[in-house]
């Protein structure tokens, strides 16, 4: 089988590598339909995080279940099912609060698991999935081409998204201004339109973002950045700041300008992966400013944001504007790099 590899800075393939095979009883084996670039796969592709050796890709993935362990129950040869972007059992003490991402039996993709033993990358042809019956969500029915993209989106990037806006405490009617104009700040922008926000602020200074600002759900863009930025998104809400920000960049400067953004007594929601991120906590108590988020426990979310893209309420899938087949990785890759494209999908 095929598989994405990044072997440096990017240097990006798709290189031959060994099938992948059940090795546990509670593994399945999925052919990936579709799969699709991060915007955290540009931190080591970029160098910013080290590459020290070359490593397996890719984190988010749907497709069919080719094999199944013989200790799988809920999870049938043929389902098709969407891969969170980490595994996980869905029953320790962790999984049942919601926090799957800290399963204890869990992991991620392109790594090893409890057993010491290699998990494919999201970027290839076939993928082994530990704790099948756990990780894997299943339509049962196959869906259409068209709502493939809307259901991958389930893997990663749109409910992380919601995380942002369910641990900043969005409520029907409130203001919200998202920092970040890539697929998971426009994500956001969609979450907190579900969730009944009354106005919704998108900071962004491209145009094509900001028009699928708009179409997510934002009713007004500010494209001024720090402080200016703040300033501006101050204005417009009744000069005193946002009841709900929605940090999903991961800078120290993002995160600054989510809190010049808030309002007193605000709620900051934040899914970016923090780089050189440093909280003034003297100026958040002074101001009751608070904050709560992180890595999204996507795997929670997926039976509640379902049935809204089965049944066409949502369109997440909208959030890619570009489509390659796998073996044109590098140039996904490329145009991610260079903010030619917003997301990427990689058809299988």
């Amino acid at each position: 089988m095929r598989a994405t590899i990044l072997h440096a800075p990017r240097d990006i393939r798709l290189d031959d590598v060994d099938d992948a095979q059940l090795l546990q009883d509670t593994d399945a084996v999925v052919r990936v339909v579709a799969s699709c670039i991060c915007g955290s796969d540009l931190w080591p592709y970029r160098g910013i995080n080290e590459v020290t050796r070359p490593r397996r890709i890719g984190h988010e993935f749907v497709g069919v279940v080719e094999q199944v362990g013989s200790a799988v129950s809920t999870i049938r040869v043929d389902d098709f099912v969407i891969a969170p972007f980490t595994f996980s059992d869905n029953t320790c003490a962790l999984c049942e609060r919601g926090v799957h991402t800290s399963c204890v039996n869990g992991g991620f993709w392109g790594a090893k698991d409890k057993q010491g033993q290699f998990v494919s990358g999201g970027q290839g042809e076939m993928v082994r999935v530990p704790q099948a019956d756990g990780t894997l969500v299943a339509t049962r029915s196959q869906p259409s081409q068209e709502l493939v993209a809307h259901l991958l989106t389930l893997s990663d990037v749109f409910p992380t998204g919601h995380h942002a806006a369910v641990s900043a405490g969005v409520t029907a009617g409130s203001t919200v201004a998202v920092v970040g104009d890539g697929a998971v700040g426009l994500s956001a922008i969609l979450a907190a339109q579900r969730l009944g926000a009354g106005r919704i602020v998108a900071m962004s200074r491209h145009e094509d973002r900001q028009r699928l600002a708009r179409q997510f759900g934002a009713h007004e863009i500010v494209a001024e950045r720090g402080k200016e930025g703040a300033a501006a998104v101050r204005e417009i809400l009744d000069g005193i700041g946002a009841d709900f920000v929605l940090e999903c960049v991961g800078t120290g400067d993002s995160m600054k300008q989510a809190m010049l953004a808030a309002r007193p007594g605000g709620r900051i929601g934040y899914v970016g992966v923090p780089h050189d991120v440093q909280l003034n906590v003297p100026a958040m108590f002074g101001r009751n400013i608070g904050l709560a988020g992180g890595m999204a426990p996507v795997r929670h979310y997926i039976e509640d944001l379902l049935p809204d893209v089965l049944e066409g309420t949502i369109t997440p899938g909208d959030v890619f504007d570009l489509t390659v087949p796998l073996d044109r990785v590098a140039d996904g890759y490329r145009a991610m790099d260079e903010r030619t494209a917003i997301k990427t999908l990689l058809t299988v």
